[in-house]
């Protein structure tokens, strides 16, 4: 009974130590965080330049009065009517400019009169002289009194041309194609000659007049393609149709054209932001949701072989669709944490949910 005792003692020690052992492992793998990790994906990236502006007409038109002192009697159009070139945008008041132009056309046919007798007068003495019948003093005079009837007749006409061009000129029209955007033009006013009654956008075509930092400038051309973030995460695509020869003094930045696609009627005077792409470029990316950024600085974390986190720190740089951007810092075929990751340490036990992708 004395030999047993050691032994069942010896047994029963074993059997606790295996039991505490079973339980700081079930303890320590219950501590271990749940994690996904994926590998650094090589994207072909457009390498672009921030920029910022406001929405312009590409071109302006005006149609003002081109008459003076008549009476705006009808008014055609609207804010927001898309015109064409030559159409009636406005009337004014006619009836005097027409009775001036018919008191012209009489003008013109008492002209026409006075030179019909002239000629006759003056073939008569064409055909005498040298008979003696007139006088050289009389048939020069009926020859002068031609050509001074010939000269009312082209004055009369000039007039008359006149008059019809300031009747034309009762109809407002428009000067291109476009999309009114201003009417100061009102039914019964009486306009002065030069007033402005409409502007429009030419063509419908509105630009990004967008400022990019100077140090860009050299490497923006004409014919790059740029992207304009609108109102509510709407996307609108572009082109660069001038770069500004000069740079702004005050703000060190540069000034950019870019047109628009006339079917994306984007809001004039709108202040937006975008970028111009220079090119495409390889980078090395992770999901954002994999960084953490601590005292300013980012940091990823990485599994190991023996499912242990470990920190590293990172540069980052271009954003795109959920994705970041690597400069340095992490290793292509490193398993990077890609969800769950805020809440690790340094060394901290995972474990893996699904494989690395």
């Amino acid at each position: 009974m004395r030999h047993r005792l050691p032994l069942i003692l010896g047994l029963v020690g074993g059997a606790l130590f295996a039991c505490q052992g079973a339980a700081l492992a079930q303890q320590s793998s219950a501590a271990a965080l749940t994690v996904t990790v994926e590998k650094p994906a090589e994207r072909q990236w457009p390498e672009t330049v921030p920029a910022s502006g406001w929405l312009k007409p590409w071109h302006e038109a005006i149609s003002a009065a081109e008459v003076n002192g008549l009476r705006i009697t009808d008014v055609l159009v609207d804010v927001g009517s898309v015109v064409t070139k030559g159409q009636p945008l406005a009337r004014l008041a006619d009836d005097a400019v027409r009775a001036d132009l018919r008191k012209e056309e009489a003008s013109l046919a008492t002209a026409k009169a006075e030179l019909a007798k002239a000629e006759t007068n003056a073939e008569r003495a064409r055909k005498m002289k040298g008979t003696g019948v007139l006088s050289d003093e009389k048939i020069i005079e009926y020859l002068s009194t031609e050509q001074t009837a010939i000269a009312g007749v082209e004055s009369a006409e000039a007039f008359v041309d006149g008059q019809r061009i300031k009747l034309s000129q009762t109809t407002i029209v428009a000067v291109d194609d476009g999309l009114i955007t201003s009417r100061s033009a009102q039914l019964g006013a009486v306009v002065a000659s030069g007033t402005e009654l409409f502007r429009l956008v030419r063509q419908q075509r509105v630009e990004w007049q967008a400022e990019v930092s100077a140090r860009y400038r050299p490497f923006i051309k004409e014919g790059l393609a740029a992207t304009i973030h609108g109102p509510g995460g709407q996307q609108i695509k572009g082109t660069v149709r001038l770069v500004a020869p000069t740079v702004s003094a005050d703000t060190g930045r540069a000034l950019v054209y870019i047109s628009l696609p006339a079917e994306a009627h984007p809001p004039i005077g709108l202040y937006a932001t975008g970028q111009v792409e220079l090119g495409t470029e390889a980078a090395l990316t992770v999901p954002e949701t994999a960084l953490s950024v601590r005292d300013g600085l980012n940091y990823l974390f990485t599994v190991d072989g023996d499912k242990r986190a470990t920190r590293v720190r990172v540069e980052t740089g271009r954003r795109n669709d959920g994705e970041v951007e690597i400069l340095s810092g992490l290793n292509r075929l490193a398993k990077v944490v890609a969800t769950g990751g805020a809440f690790l340490s340094d060394g901290a036990l995972v474990r893996v949910e699904g494989k690395a992708r």
